[in-house]
């Protein structure tokens, strides 16, 4: 593993990487993580994943972008376009070092930003991956918002979602659970929808709680338009607890399991 900063789109970059260790690369792997708090709660099983697909002959960079985790600015700094060009300049830097074939890789909202990504800048992936993906970013926004709302409750100031979002339609930046959430960012989320990628196969990987593990119904039903759509979509589901929400840090193996089937039979 090595760890370092590249130039992004408005200063440096935070990066992992997790090198190859066969001598074949089988691919280059592009993480694109989830939002706020959901990065920090995940890195212990993207590490973990990385490492299981480093050792299957993937190169796995794991950025982070503008204004999270160990990169320059400040998260009310951060723009969806903005992480669009830090995501073309990982993918440069990622694919000067190795080569195609190319595999996003995208957790919880950052598979929105993946499919968004790839459709406008026309990459056309041997596959991607999507663990627990956003369908939509106006639900998202909301639980999100809901966020500020438990904490204000606890402190006797009583507000609704609506009135935090025309707060935030009439410009103003909202402090959410220790994040500082910009107008314009919260413009976009509310109008970014899942995209499938262009190219190559899907794999729709989810956790759920229980013993049954199968896709919820509203995935299932996502999962079955695309595929009637022509989008080659391998889903599953395993069982464990939601290690990017969860107070403390959790392990899924299952999750490391199946994803390292699907690419391995894709690629």
């Amino acid at each position: 593993m090595e760890a370092g900063f590249l130039e992004g789109a408005r200063g440096q970059l935070f990066y992992v990487l997790h090198p190859p260790v066969r001598a074949q690369l089988r691919g280059s792997v592009l993480y694109v993580h989830p939002f706020a708090e959901e990065l920090n709660k995940s890195r212990r099983m993207v590490a973990l994943q990385a490492r299981r697909l480093a050792g299957m002959g993937f190169a796995v960079m794991i950025p982070d972008l503008h204004g999270c985790g160990d990169s320059l600015g400040d998260f009310g700094d951060a723009r969806w376009d903005l992480w669009m060009e830090d995501l073309d300049r990982c993918l440069d830097w990622l694919l000067h070092r190795y080569s195609e074939p190319v595999i996003p890789w995208g957790l919880r909202l950052g598979c929105v930003l993946v499919g968004d990504w790839l459709g406008i800048r026309g990459i056309r992936p041997a596959a991607t991956l999507y663990w627990q993906p956003v369908p939509r970013g106006e639900l998202f926004l909301t639980q999100f918002l809901r966020l500020r709302m438990a904490a204000g409750m606890m402190g006797g100031n009583k507000e609704t979602t609506s009135l935090l979002r025309s707060r935030l339609d009439a410009g103003e930046a909202l402090e959410v659970a220790g994040y500082s959430l910009s107008p314009e960012l919260a413009a976009k989320l509310a109008t970014a929808r899942l995209a499938p990628p262009p190219a190559g196969p899907l794999h729709w990987l989810e956790v759920v709680m229980g013993d049954a593990a199968e896709l919820p119904p509203a995935s299932q039903r996502i999962v079955e338009t695309w595929r009637q759509g022509g989008v080659t979509v391998n889903a599953a589901a395993v069982s464990g607890e939601p290690f990017w929400i969860s107070q403390e840090i959790v392990e899924v193996p299952a999750l490391l399991d199946v994803t390292a089937e699907h690419l391995a039979a894709s690629l």
